[in-house]
This record gives C-alpha cells, sequence and structure tokens, in this order.
C-alpha cells in the first residue's frame, strides 16, 4: 500500500504480447512518483502563477492548488491536485489525497474565474478523495457533488489535462471541462483497479485484471468518447523530461482555448452540457420470444379436466346432482 501510495514501480517492460500486463505498464507509469504534477508543469508552462490559498470556510488543503496564471500572455485560472515528489512533501500533501476544504477552495477560484471571464485550466492527478473520517465528517460527498455542478454551468471556458491517475470520483471533481486532454500514459477511471478487484474478486490481486476490464488507458478513453485528445510523452515517459511535457500540453491548450473564445457562452454551456450527457449510450435490443415448450400429459390432461361443460340441471329447479344409473 505504501509503495502505491509513493508511487515506486520498478521499469516499465514491453508486453505487447499481453495485453494485462501492457494495460497494467500504463498503471505503472502513471502513478510514478517523479511524473511532473501541476506546479512542476507551471513552473515550465506560465510565465507567471500567484498561488491562492484557503477556502474561507475551514483551512487551506495543500492536495490541491489553485492561483491565477499567465501563459503566452492569456490570463488563466489553474487548478490542480498536487501530489509530492518525496515522502516527506507526501505526507505535507496528505499523498495528493484532498479534504472537502480543498474542493471549496477550488470552487471559490472558480467563481473567480467567471466573474472575470477568465478561462479554467485543471490538472487532474489522484487515486480519488481522502477516504478517512475528517473528509466525510466535512462533506466530501458534497463538495464533490457541488464542484461538478458548478463546472457543468460555469460560463466561462474549461480545459481539463488528466496528466497521471484520473481515479473515482475525487478526479471527476475538477474534470467536468469543454475539452477533457490526457497524457498517453495517464490512466482514467470510476474507481481505482485495486477497488474494483476488491468488489469483484474479494482480493486485490487481481487488480491487473480489473485495469485490463475497465478499459482505463488514455487511448481507450478516447475510443469510448471520453477523451478528446491524447498527447504523446516525450522519451519514456513524462517523469523523464517534465519540461518538453510541458511544452506539448502547453501548445494544445492553447489551441484549444483559441477554439472555445470563437464560441459564445451560451453555446460554449450548451455543447458541455451536451458532451456529458451522451456519454455511455447504450442500445436497448428486443428481448426475443422464448420457445414454447411442448406440454406434458400430465398439463394436457389437467387442462382438459378444467375445461369439461357443467352437468345439466335435474328436473324441479333443484340442486345439481348425478344421474342415476337407470337415467345414463
Amino acid at each position: 500500500m505504501v509503495e502505491r501510495l509513493l508511487g515506486r514501480h520498478g521499469a516499465v517492460e514491453d508486453h505487447r504480447d499481453d495485453p494485462v500486463s501492457a494495460v497494467w505498464a500504463h498503471v505503472q507509469q502513471a502513478r510514478n512518483l517523479k511524473r511532473p504534477h501541476t506546479l512542476e508543469l507551471l513552473k515550465a508552462m506560465a510565465d507567471e502563477f500567484i498561488e491562492l490559498h484557503g477556502d474561507r470556510l475551514f483551512g487551506d488543503d495543500t492536495a490541491i492548488v489553485a492561483g491565477l496564471a499567465r501563459i503566452a500572455g492569456r490570463r488563466i485560472v489553474v487548478v490542480g491536485f498536487q501530489k509530492g515528489q518525496d515522502t516527506e512533501e507526501n505526507i505535507r500533501r496528505n499523498f495528493g489525497l484532498p479534504h472537502p476544504d480543498g474542493y471549496r477552495k477550488a470552487m471559490r477560484v472558480m467563481d473567480l474565474a467567471e466573474r472575470f471571464s477568465m478561462p479554467i485550466l485543471t490538472f487532474v492527478d489522484v487515486q480519488g478523495a481522502f477516504p478517512g473520517a475528517a473528509a466525510e465528517e466535512r462533506g466530501i460527498a458534497e463538495a464533490i457533488a457541488k464542484s461538478v455542478g458548478l463546472m457543468t454551468r460555469l460560463r466561462t471556458p474549461i480545459v481539463v489535462v488528466i496528466t497521471g491517475e484520473g481515479g473515482s470520483g475525487g478526479a471527476l471533481g475538477l474534470a467536468v471541462g469543454d475539452t477533457i486532454i490526457a497524457l498517453e500514459n495517464s490512466i482514467y477511471s470510476v474507481i481505482s483497479p485495486e477497488g474494483c478487484a476488491t468488489i469483484l474478486w474479494r482480493s486485490g490481486e487481481q487488480s491487473h485484471e480489473a485495469a485490463t476490464a475497465m478499459k482505463v488507458t488514455a487511448g481507450e478513453q478516447q475510443e469510448l468518447g471520453i477523451v478528446d485528445i491524447v498527447i504523446p510523452e516525450p522519451g519514456d515517459g513524462a517523469h523523464t523530461d517534465p519540461v518538453e511535457t510541458a511544452r506539448r500540453i502547453k501548445e494544445v491548450v492553447l489551441e484549444r482555448l483559441d477554439v472555445l473564445g470563437r464560441m459564445t457562452i451560451d453555446e460554449l454551456v450548451e455543447a458541455r452540457f451536451q458532451k456529458f450527457r451522451v456519454m455511455g449510450p447504450y442500445v436497448v435490443a428486443d428481448r426475443p420470444t422464448p420457445p414454447q415448450e411442448r406440454a406434458s400429459i400430465t398439463d394436457r390432461l389437467r387442462g382438459l379436466l378444467s375445461t369439461r361443460p357443467s352437468m345439466p340441471s335435474m328436473p324441479g329447479g333443484g340442486h345439481d346432482v348425478p344421474p342415476g344409473r337407470e337415467e345414463v
């Protein structure tokens, strides 16, 4: 468990002939400890970044960073999950697992973006929201749901970049946007592979098979229509060249903001609603009529006996009585 939280995994091998191992290699890449996070990417992308702190209700959650940035001369509000590069920083940032106050801080800053007509850029890299008692006591489910609802109706362009692991509702809380971008080795799923395996097989040992069945890789998510754009990573992964990774993200983000900026606000919000409304389509097929089973001799005799005509009434209007032997 500690190894997973820290993102310590062995070297990713070539598993082209083994689909299960190939998918798990993507999971390992997405969780790599050295993978660049929000602040590292902003350092290479932004000309200036001013971080804003606190949710004005409880405190400042360091697992989510938010602030104002200037990228290529464009004013942008940036919100993203932040993990640590080492054990000490991971502990300080709660291993990148946000509390409710983190999402409320994000909503406060996104409200500012709408108020001042600034586009929003979010970076998603989280296994899920913090599952502890403290988060439950402060309303983690309500905070995530409120953040999702806010992002669906914000009247400003929103671009989402999945940089590592996008897991569960914790990721979705910052992932409702007009354009969803994913790095090549990132993953995106409704639950972690370990959580899925625990539910289905009662054992985390089946997490490799669960990851394959859920189609968590960026390429598979693009085929399903969840992700719009997949950005190739340099070298052996984003962690090998964070500066080049940031340059590639910056190029795509600015291009998409130009496209979204040509839409009216009403068109933008309606398109965003329809984008998520049509996800997960399915076809309902007519159920075939089951073949009629041939009735058994017993059922046929029972049917004949139940439909036989009643005995005629006796003269005199009395009750029906069986006829005597001489009458028969």
